[in-house]
């Protein structure tokens, strides 16, 4: 009889190296405002097409769009996934990473397995739990400064600034420092503002952007599974915005049935709220693409037991028919499994004028979907402060020859000059996007 321990990981290596039929359908069918919706597909094991990740050689970077020239802002960080410019031009960057998960969490082979899976897509290292702050004095698209700006934190994410307070969205709670312009390093003890829900953290990172005025915090919080397996007690206040008062920490749910929102951003022309959401997994290649939106305050978005509007998903239980019917269907697609990330909108002036008011997404890349989706950073042209038209390559070549990442795009953000910088956890880089001179 072979060892049960030894079955166990023969069992993961298969389903790492490769699980599912491949897809026969444009993957760009999945996007837009009316995406092809196929019929749900289920197998006995979910489709598994990670792309190991080995970072960049020697001389290798990302290939940007025609007119487009890219080069590294900043290199060697450790797992930078977000971005946020201070008013005086410094970029703050999370060097950041899930954190551990309760003991009493991890339950059985499938958790075990999909942990195998992340780590070979780099994304089980230790988290630095690290804000870094960049500058760039001279104005030459290098980076010359480089401080550790915030440390000690819990899997830091979110950043925004209002006034002279920062604000840090931790995966367990949202912290205030005071901030002077111009500094390099924040040596206070962080003020806590408000719990945030924490526990198993199937989704970990929370997104944050305040309102025009200051007055409201607004965090993007993600499911803690991915079709409330573990039952609804664990999903309170969870795959939704949050509204925070940042002067009491009052909390309400701004909008809900949103199943990982991770990127938000104010559309400039029309003022709305907008967010890329990653949608559910286990229903096939091209089921169901992520998206972005615009956020209805009060809005439900279907999930769990809904999708892209009142598609029911059949796998959850018990059936809430009265929430169906309340489901709005979001703006517009991203393409099945494409893990977008990164938002954030156009600001004119270096970009030609028609990327004003457009949205760059980072498209993190898939790991459950054959061939693979994503892996790129992509615009989706705007006018009069909605959608109109079809993606458009902004940086692509995240995948080597052998299907391997050699990185991995996640937060997108203008820096003061202008230039779109991307920050890439897989290759450890910051890359700066500009239109050929």
């Amino acid at each position: 009889m072979r060892h049960p321990a030894l079955l166990a990981v023969s069992a993961a290596a298969l389903l790492i190296a490769s699980c599912g039929t491949d897809s026969r359908t444009d993957p760009m069918l999945g996007y837009g405002p009316n995406p092809t919706l196929p019929a749900p597909s289920q197998t006995l094991l979910p489709t598994v097409n990670v792309a190991e990740a080995v970072g960049w050689p020697e001389g290798r970077m990302p290939t940007p769009a025609p007119g487009f020239q890219v080069a590294a802002f900043a290199r060697d960080l450790d797992h930078p996934r977000w971005l946020y410019r201070l008013p005086n031009g410094d970029i703050l960057v999370a060097e950041t990473n899930a954190p551990p998960r309760p003991e009493r969490q991890r339950r059985g082979f499938r958790d075990w397995a999909a942990g195998l899976v992340m780590k070979k897509a780099g994304a089980r290292a230790p988290s630095a739990n690290r804000i870094t702050l960049l500058r760039d004095a001279d104005g030459d698209g290098v980076a010359e400064v480089r401080t550790a700006f915030l440390e000690g934190l819990t899997s830091p994410f979110g950043m925004v600034l209002v006034g002279e307070t920062l604000y840090v969205a931790n995966a367990d709670a949202m912290v205030a420092f005071p901030y002077r312009t111009g500094e390099t390093r924040i040596i206070a003890a962080p003020r806590k503002v408000a719990d945030l829900p924490a526990g198993r953290n199937h989704h970990w990172t929370k997104s944050l952007v305040a309102s025009a005025d200051g007055s409201r915090l607004y965090v993007g919080v993600g499911s803690n599974s991915n079709i409330a397996e573990h039952g609804m007690e664990e999903e309170q206040e969870r795959a939704a915005v949050l509204e925070i008062d940042p002067a009491t920490g009052a909390r309400r749910i701004f909008a809900s049935g949103l199943r990982n929102p991770v990127g938000m951003a104010w559309q400039p022309d029309s003022g709305k709220l907008w967010v890329a959401v990653n949608e559910r997994d286990e229903l096939g290649n091209d089921l169901v693409p992520d998206y972005m939106t615009s956020v209805t305050p009060g809005g439900f978005y279907g999930w769990p037991w809904s999708y892209y509007g009142q598609i029911v998903d059949e796998r959850v239980e018990p059936a809430n028919p009265d929430r169906v019917a309340r489901a709005l269907k979001p703006d517009y697609a991203l393409g099945a499994h494409t893990a977008s990330l990164g938002l954030t909108f156009g600001e004119g002036g270096l970009f030609a004028e028609r990327y004003r008011g457009g949205a760059f997404i980072g498209q993190h890349g898939s790991w459950n979907r054959k061939p693979r989706n994503g892996y790129r950073v992509a615009f989706v042209p705007f006018l009069n402060g909605t959608p109109a038209g079809m993606p458009e390559d902004i940086l692509t070549g995240f995948l080597n020859a052998d299907d391997q990442a050699m990185g991995r795009p996640v937060g997108v953000q203008f820096d003061g000059r202008g230039a779109l910088l991307v920050a890439d956890d897989v290759g450890n880089v910051i890359w700066r996007v500009t239109p050929m001179a």
